[in-house]
């Protein structure tokens, strides 16, 4: 996905640039295999340390046959789909003039290793706020039993028309990855989506499934405080992550890249901040299936300096309950040297 950063939301229902695309669902033409050492690989790239990630005695414990991706895994399926989205849909828009700034992720199912997943996306609105225009796309992950094992949005924003300078250009061309290749698996890069008509199918009622928590519902209340933790990340962090999730944005590599557009220096990937949240919650739950939902709005950075680690400090607390699920929501904090990275964080959780 894009890079992420900060960017006032509209309050108000604006002008929809154009409708017509408002509504337009697509399918990705091909199905991702998920792989225990893909899993692996992102769960350490994330520093999610549960070991139902890494092997399957530990996720046949919490009932599961094969090791469990973690809670933002999601994100490695939906960066193809959404660059193909904005490589073939949505090409108006300069690749280089696009930012994240929500990520929502619910979780009905874990994706294991083993597990083909297809994707389905939808253009859900087209809001304009000054010269900008904010994308939500939806999407969901079905598993091969056709259950939708996640579904979520992102939303992005974007500008149309905007001149860039050709020495600028060039010069990220010359930091980058290599471009794609223009076809995959002999698909042409622009055909990689198929077309849906029709209303989308109803998502089934969440199953409801056992869960083993450390904390015990019984023992929350509105208002109860997580212990307070603390992330670091360094230029190495950085590098593993982008290769690991496919983001090849080279602000979170390249000082010079990082210079040219306006920050002071490398910066994490916002979605790397978001699987270090998950990693925070799951310390503390015990269980990272009991991740229900996890949403976050992008509003800061995390620097990280040529020879030292970036600090993030993470807190949460308890905003509400539900007796009847035994499920909470947590409002999350993150800050990094002494700037909020989250105009906004929850997570919705269940609890033994």
């Amino acid at each position: 996905m894009s890079r992420e950063q900060t960017v006032e939301q509209p309050d108000i229902d604006a002008v929809v640039p154009d409708a017509t695309l408002v509504g337009q669902r697509f399918a990705f033409r091909d199905h991702y295999e998920v792989g225990r050492e893909k899993i692996r690989e992102f769960a350490r790239a994330v520093q999610n340390l549960h070991p139902a990630h890494q092997q399957e005695v530990d996720a046949r414990k919490l009932g599961y046959d094969g090791v469990i991706a973690p809670p933002t895994f999601a994100s490695v399926i939906g960066m193809t789909a959404t660059r193909a989205l904005l490589d073939s849909v949505l090409t108006e828009y300069d690749l280089s003039q696009v930012l994240q700034t929500d990520q929502v992720f619910e979780l009905f199912h874990p994706m294991l290793a083993g597990d083909r997943i297809s994707t389905e996306i939808e253009i859900e609105s087209i809001r304009q706020f000054g010269d900008n225009d904010f994308i939500n796309v939806g999407f969901k992950l079905r598993n091969q039993h056709d259950q939708v094992a996640v579904q979520g949005t992102t939303t992005i924003v974007a500008r149309r028309g905007i001149e860039v300078d050709p020495n600028i250009v060039e010069a990220v061309e010359n930091i980058s990855m290599h471009p794609r290749p223009d076809t995959i698996g002999g698909v042409e890069t622009g055909d990689l989506l198929i077309r849906h008509t029709g209303p989308a199918p109803a998502l089934p009622p969440r199953e409801t499934v056992a869960v083993n928590t450390t904390p015990e519902f019984d023992s929350l209340t509105k208002g109860t405080e997580l212990p307070p933790a603390t992330a670091r990340l360094t230029r190495g962090d950085l590098a593993n992550y982008a290769g690991v999730s496919g983001d090849p944005n080279p602000i979170h590599f390249s000082d010079r890249a990082a210079e040219l557009a306006g920050l002071p220096t490398v910066v994490a990937h916002g979605l790397l901040t978001m699987g270090l949240a998950a990693q925070y919650l799951t310390d503390w739950l015990g269980d990272p299936t009991a991740i229900e939902k996890l949403s976050v709005r992008f509003s800061g950075f995390v620097p990280v300096p040529p020879a030292e680690a970036g600090v993030i400090e993470f807190s949460g607390k308890i905003k509400s309950v539900d007796p009847d699920r035994r499920a909470a929501t947590v409002l999350l904090s993150g800050i990094s040297e002494g700037r909020k990275l989250f105009g906004r964080a929850a997570a919705e959780i269940r609890l033994t």
